[in-house]
């Protein structure tokens, strides 16, 4: 009885040493400063992978930071980005398309806000910096995308969720060395096929490393819980290919960027 009480007193001090830990950091790309969240859990040892999370439309949110701390969970380090800038944060959907539209419409600008965070955490001792992963949600999938065509350094890995998949000039992409994630919503009406057919072809001509997935009967935004149950409204949440993009995600991590073990 004594002994599995010291079992037990041994276990609960050792999970109470562990915890997630979470900080809000300010970095720069060029002039403008943004502001970012780094997620890690500090029960792991040493340097270890990071994935990049660029967030969605709204920018940077609850849900972001909710990914990161599953991420952190799986022995990542976790960052999630800013790509709009410190304090800017929009209040409604079309203050979020208007921002949507700069950085969509100046491709140039993307990257170079997708590498400053790639950059910036690079930077931290926690992290083994390359083996980076990029990835993101709807918005934030184009981001990652492009941090592949861009051939980022470190980036190993970039991962689109219900992403847009063009591109301005498609033909510029060439060789691409990061390996690709594609998880897409079958009857995604805001990425229809044609957009699938001409990103398949953009990377096959690239010479790209890719695996695209489109999850049954998923429309639009179907990670997202906040999206609705309507599917007629061409976003809405799937519970089934939410789950199941997560596991696939994890086996590509698990390929491009494995954690050691705890």
């Amino acid at each position: 009885m004594k002994a599995c009480l010291l079992i037990f007193c041994l276990l609960i001090s050792s999970l109470s040493v562990a915890a997630i830990k979470e900080q809000t950091l300010d970095y720069m790309d060029g002039n403008t400063t943004l502001e970012g969240v780094l997620v890690y859990d500090d029960a792991w040892k040493g340097p270890r992978p990071v994935v990049v999370i660029i967030h969605q439309f709204m920018g940077l949110t609850e849900y972001e930071k909710m990914r990161a701390r599953m991420l952190a969970n799986e022995g990542y380090v976790a960052f999630a980005a800013d790509i709009y800038g410190k304090g800017v944060r929009p209040k409604t959907p079309a203050e979020a398309f208007q921002l949507v539209a700069k950085h969509m419409g100046d491709i140039p600008l993307y990257r170079s806000r997708v590498k400053a965070a790639v950059d910036f955490v690079a930077t931290r001792g926690e992290v083994i910096a390359a083996k980076t992963v990029v990835m993101g949600y709807c918005f934030g999938g184009a981001g990652a995308l492009e941090a592949a065509r861009a051939n980022l350094d470190n980036v190993v890995g970039a991962v689109s969720f219900h992403g847009v998949l063009s591109t301005p000039n498609p033909q510029d992409t060439q060789n691409v060395k990061a390996s690709i994630l594609v998880a897409h919503g079958a009857i995604d009406p805001i990425v229809p096929r044609t957009q699938v057919e001409g990103f398949l072809d953009e990377m096959n001509r690239a010479n790209a490393d890719y695996k695209f997935v489109a999850y049954a009967n998923a429309v639009h935004s179907f990670t997202h819980q906040e999206a609705g149950d309507d599917p007629s409204d061409g976003v809405a949440y799937n519970e089934i290919a939410d789950k199941r993009s997560w596991r696939d995600f994890m086996d590509f991590l698990n390929e491009v960027a494995p954690t050691s073990v705890k």
